[in-house]
């Protein structure tokens, strides 16, 4: 078990070593629910990071699995978008199977997310110079059933989407490289990477709420291109990847 923690810890460091983010050009923009905008200039006043720590990978990586599980979803019912959706029978997913398919999860201090050093080694070394916090919930939207029938609508990005859970939770359906959904529910501290080209949705869970960090490398872009977007170059590179 301490030989697969070490390894799953190198991957991590690995993985985020080697993601590279893609230069964002939008032509048409999802609707943004911003409520704070914060932005940071190169450094973000902090000190430059080099490398990352094998301690702090194993921190990230402690206790993932109480706040990160997934599984193959039966996607075939008509029930509400919002429940677990589990397989018949159920069918588990590892951490270690969305590693493969480029999505990296993690655990930090949600609780200390203004002052956690394991997000400012992230942020440092991926270089995310914007930040903003969004909170989705029935009392802070008007018009919040159409909205996140909108999350659900299958699309991509050009840039890889980077989710912090500050508080409640949801579900991130990514596909395989079988085109089968994977249901990813994500709580308090979990932190996400889902990596460019690849074909996904967001909904709430039945608890109707989430705070959430969302990080960028570049300005805040909403961009969402809907499937089928095939023709993209991130997602020629992602198709690539999967082979």
């Amino acid at each position: 078990m301490l030989l697969k923690r070490a390894l799953l810890s190198k991957f991590l460091v690995l993985a985020l070593l080697v993601l590279q983010t893609s230069e964002v050009r939008a032509d048409s923009r999802l609707e943004s629910f911003v409520h704070d905008e914060l932005q940071f200039v190169q450094g973000l006043g902090l000190p430059s990071i080099t490398s990352f720590d094998g301690d702090f990978a194993d921190d990230m990586l402690n206790g993932v699995d109480d706040v990160v599980q997934a599984w193959y979803m039966d996607d075939t019912t008509e029930e509400d978008q919002r429940l677990p959706h589990h397989g018949q029978p159920d069918d588990p997913v590892p951490l270690a199977k969305l590693l493969d398919l480029g999505i990296i999860a993690m655990r930090l201090d949600a609780d200390n997310h203004e002052n956690d050093e394991n997000l400012t080694m992230i942020r440092g070394k991926r270089g995310y110079l914007h930040m903003d916090i969004v909170t989705l919930t029935p009392e802070k939207m008007t018009n919040y059933e159409a909205m996140i029938k909108r999350f659900f609508e299958e699309h991509l990005h050009v840039d890889e989407e980077v989710r912090y859970c500050l508080e409640g939770s949801g579900y991130f359906d990514v596909r395989d490289d079988e085109d089968r959904w994977i249901r990813v529910s994500v709580r308090k501290g979990a932190l996400m990477v889902v990596p460019a080209g690849i074909y996904h949705r967001f909904t709430l869970d039945a608890n109707n709420y989430i705070k959430a960090m969302r990080l960028f490398s570049g300005g805040p872009d909403w961009t969402a291109y809907n499937r089928p977007h095939d023709h993209l170059p991130a997602r020629q590179e992602e198709r690539r990847s999967e082979e």
